[in-house]
């Protein structure tokens, strides 16, 4: 059974996308002329009507000069301004916090920002199942502590 993809609004992907997504021109209010440098495709940028309030804060990209220019910190998330008109290389961004192999070395599961397990490995899903109940997703460091539980187990993080 797949796991349905959900973000954390972490902002980490983004943090060094400012190379990848160029605005070449302002074209409105909250309207971009911009680029996917990685593919060489144009595309129009819409700052989304419920982020416009966060989007016209510039702080955040002063401040981090390498990150998405659309960028937005808003409370304790860091989210994308432009959600809808994002280009393909965002739309299809999986995060992986964890890649799993087993003593040997081999792959045997990634885990993504949600911190959900993806893996067809047996014996790592019932021991993934272990560390969930004693390490609740809501808890303080649940990331490091769940690789910290793996490792005790005899896998390999990275």
């Amino acid at each position: 059974m797949a796991v349905t993809f959900t973000c954390r609004q972490c902002g980490t992907c983004c943090m060094y996308l400012g190379d990848y997504i160029v605005i070449n021109r302002q074209t409105g209010p909250f309207e971009f002329a911009c680029e996917s440098v990685s593919s060489g495709t144009e595309f129009t940028a819409c700052v989304d009507e419920d982020k416009r309030e966060i989007f016209v804060d510039h702080s955040f990209p002063e401040s981090h000069p390498h990150a998405c220019r659309f960028l937005r910190p808003d409370g304790d998330l860091l989210r994308c301004t432009i959600h809808n008109d994002s280009p393909a290389q965002c739309k299809f961004y999986r995060c992986i916090v964890m890649r799993i192999a087993d003593r040997n070395g081999n792959a045997v599961g990634v885990v993504t920002g949600t911190l959900h397990l993806h893996s067809d490995d047996q014996m790592l899903r019932e021991v993934w199942g272990e560390a969930e109940q004693c390490i609740p997703e809501s808890s303080v460091d649940a990331e490091k502590r769940r690789q910290q539980f793996l490792i005790g187990r005899g896998y390999r993080i990275s």
